[in-house]
């Protein structure tokens, strides 16, 4: 255990992370409707991109495998088993400044926002990253409009780093969501 009280396993398994009310866990076939309604959901995308059809959300779960051991876990209830989230960890993306640093990020279905999950699940994904990568920073991009992920971002003890603000290739120029902003947090 680590000093957050989270199980923390090593890069290549595939054991859950587990935290007091939350499972991040290997996406499984049977996430699949539960994932595609938020990805499908405009409140839940309203700053993360267009909503995705089925196939496209497909899509979605087969590229975060392929980043492998790294890679979004669905965050599901300890209490029910229901899958609400998916939060974890990704190389970003070769077309912006965080090309090769380590990305952290999150999405939760909206009856369960305001209620805590979303940090739970990414500070310990975070803990995770420090217990099982050599990266001395994690990275969190959001929409700089997006002020509940911005205000997460700060919570988890990120830091705004100004020159790294850019226009996000995949959105349209006239997209309220393509001016981004970047979060940062070093290793202790």
């Amino acid at each position: 255990m680590n000093p957050a009280g989270l199980s923390i396993m090593p890069p290549l398994d595939d054991a859950p992370i587990v935290t007091e009310r939350l499972m991040l866990r290997v996406p499984e076939p049977r996430d699949r409707a539960a994932l595609h309604a938020m990805w499908a959901d405009p409140r839940v995308m309203a700053d993360l991109g267009p909503v995705k059809s089925a196939a496209e959300s497909d899509a979605a779960l087969a590229r975060h495998a392929a980043y492998a051991p790294l890679g979004f876990r669905v965050v599901e209830l300890r209490d029910g088993g229901a899958a609400i989230g998916f939060c974890g960890l990704k190389p970003g993306a070769s077309d912006t400044p965080i090309a090769g640093m380590l990305e952290i990020g999150w999405m939760l279905a909206t009856d369960y926002w305001r209620q805590g999950y979303a940090r739970e699940a990414a500070a310990a994904t975070l803990a995770w990253g420090w217990a099982t990568r050599d990266e001395p920073a994690i990275v969190a991009i959001t929409a700089e409009r997006n002020a509940k992920s911005r205000a997460l971002m700060a919570r988890l003890g990120m830091r705004h780093d100004p020159a790294m603000t850019f226009d996000h290739p995949a959105f349209a120029l006239d997209d309220p969501r393509r001016r981004t902003v970047t979060y940062r947090i070093d290793r202790r």
